[in-house]
């Protein structure tokens, strides 16, 4: 069976957000950081070349495989952030009606700059995506 393409690295996320020409787009990763880092507590860490995760969990795979994967994180696409919710947006419909200009997939939260949203409810939906992650794998 293959492994995981998007692994945790030992690259440096400071060296890698100080990469991003944009600058607007570079202080929504730093405000992104903090934000992340007061949700879980956990220092960031590159995963791959492209995302920086906060945190670790178990996932398990349709197929009964299990990996380790961020509980949260983002990637400054080239159109957009991708913020990453592991468990999806269920139960978060009220926050996501207040947030902002976005878009989500099925654990994906899209915004081209954080000036588009509001920081507080952002906040909110990333701590709630934290604990449900949390809650989630102390049933399992």
């Amino acid at each position: 069976m293959a492994g995981l393409k998007t692994r945790r690295t030992g690259a440096s996320v400071t060296a890698f957000l100080g990469g991003i020409a944009d600058e607007e787009k570079r202080r929504d990763c730093r405000t992104l950081l903090r934000l992340m880092k007061r949700a879980t507590g956990a220092d960031p860490k590159m995963w791959g070349t492209s995302i920086v995760g906060f945190g670790s969990t178990p996932y398990l795979y349709a197929s009964g495989r299990e990996a380790f994967w961020f509980q949260t994180g983002f990637s400054p696409r080239k159109t957009d952030l991708s913020l990453y919710f592991m468990n999806g947006f269920t139960g978060h419909r009220a926050l996501l009606g207040r947030l902002g200009k976005h878009k989500t997939g099925k654990c994906c939260l899209y915004i081209k700059r954080l000036s588009d949203v509001d920081l507080s409810v952002l906040q909110e939906l990333i701590e709630k995506s934290v604990k449900q992650v949390a809650r989630s794998r102390t049933r399992s």
